[in-house]
């Protein structure tokens, strides 16, 4: 009997589809986020929020998410996480939630559009509120 040999494309071809999953795992892992430049980034896989913290209109503290349906993204555990429409006004929010069980933090800034997001570690998503609301402050207590 002979051996056969497997091609080298099909080697590369798994080493390169391992990879990509890994990547896609790290992506969608938790909510990447950065303060910097007077902006608040957000990002998930595809989805990316840029916030400028002089758009902010208010950031609240919740217990619980609305009523949504899902437009894109996932559910998985406790985890919910893409873009949403709000059942009752029918706009896009953007949801960022790593544990649904915790509070999460409510964004609505240029006017309307809303973004919930946490983490997964609750001293870090009261760090990202209270970073939050001490800019929203700042910025209404100054005159203009």
């Amino acid at each position: 009997m002979s051996k056969r040999k497997r091609h080298w494309l099909w080697n590369v071809l798994i080493v390169l589809t391992v990879a990509l999953c890994v990547l896609v795992f790290v992506e969608h892992y938790k909510n990447w986020h950065r303060i910097e430049e007077g902006n608040f980034k957000i990002f998930l896989g595809i989805y990316y929020q840029k916030i400028p913290l002089t758009e902010l209109d208010s950031v609240l503290l919740v217990d619980k998410l609305p009523e949504m349906e899902r437009s894109s993204g996932f559910s998985w555990m406790e985890k919910e996480k893409g873009v949403f429409v709000d059942s009752i006004s029918k706009t896009k929010v953007y949801v960022f939630v790593d544990d649904l069980y915790q509070q999460k933090i409510k964004v609505v800034h240029h006017d309307s559009l809303k973004m919930y997001l946490n983490l997964k570690d609750s001293l870090e998503t009261q760090k990202i509120y209270a970073i939050l609301q001490r800019n929203l402050l700042g910025e209404t207590e100054q005159p203009k």
